[in-house]
């Protein structure tokens, strides 16, 4: 198992967009946490609310679903991955180009899932759609850069540099493997794996796009 702590790409700009989606993110896992304590009732309301439930689709909560997290451990995961590599694809598209195409993998993400579990009434939450789509752009982008990886085996650990390409494609590897393994089975409150994989294919198919998308970055 292994776990990256940090990447050696330097960025250019200061990531504005990055900072503030991990802090609003932060901010409405703070209150669903605060009201699981208070009013666990009106916790599952909210998470009904503003969750994406594929048997119900709503376009809204096709966006506010990617606010939402379902514990400590996913927040954690999400926002630590999103600080390790979205600063250099922010850098590399511009603030603006990089807050449109958080969005476009997110729903990219939302929308493979619940095509491939129309039926679910669980609610879907979770950012790492489209995360998933900034870690497709960073390896197609810095497939070279150097990441820092905590390898684990058994009770031992250590650290080792490894390129994006390898860490990013083992980590979509592992996605897949994964997602083709629900297939058929019933995966009730699980990982929604396929909103992985569409939300990192969508960001390797939108750094195409995004090349030819002029934006004035402020």
């Amino acid at each position: 198992m292994f776990f990256p702590y940090k990447d050696d790409n330097p960025r250019v700009l200061i990531p504005y967009v990055t900072y503030s989606l991990i802090a609003f993110n932060i901010f409405i896992f703070l209150y669903q946490f605060g009201t699981e304590f208070s009013d666990p009732e009106a916790a599952g309301i909210f998470i009904y609310a503003f969750g994406l439930i594929p048997a119900d689709f709503s376009i809204i909560t096709m966006f506010t679903s990617m606010f939402l997290h379902g514990g400590i451990a996913h927040i954690i995961g999400n926002m630590w991955f999103l600080w390790i590599f979205g600063d250099n694809v922010e850098s590399t598209l511009g603030h603006v180009k990089f807050a449109l195409f958080y969005l476009l993998c997110g729903v990219a993400a939302a929308l493979c899932q619940v095509l491939m579990n129309p039926g679910s009434e669980i609610p879907m939450v979770g950012a790492s759609g489209a995360i998933a789509g900034v870690l497709g752009l960073y390896m197609i982008r810095f497939p070279r850069a150097r990441v820092h990886v905590f390898i684990f085996i058994l009770i031992f650990f250590t650290t080792i540099r490894v390129p994006a390409n390898i860490v990013l494609g083992f980590w979509f590897f592992n996605q897949l493997t994964n997602g083709m393994g629900t297939l058929g089975l019933d995966t009730t409150g699980g990982v929604a794996w396929f909103a992985h994989i569409g939300g990192f294919i969508a960001g390797i198919i939108l750094n195409q796009a995004f090349k030819l998308i002029q934006i004035k970055s402020m």
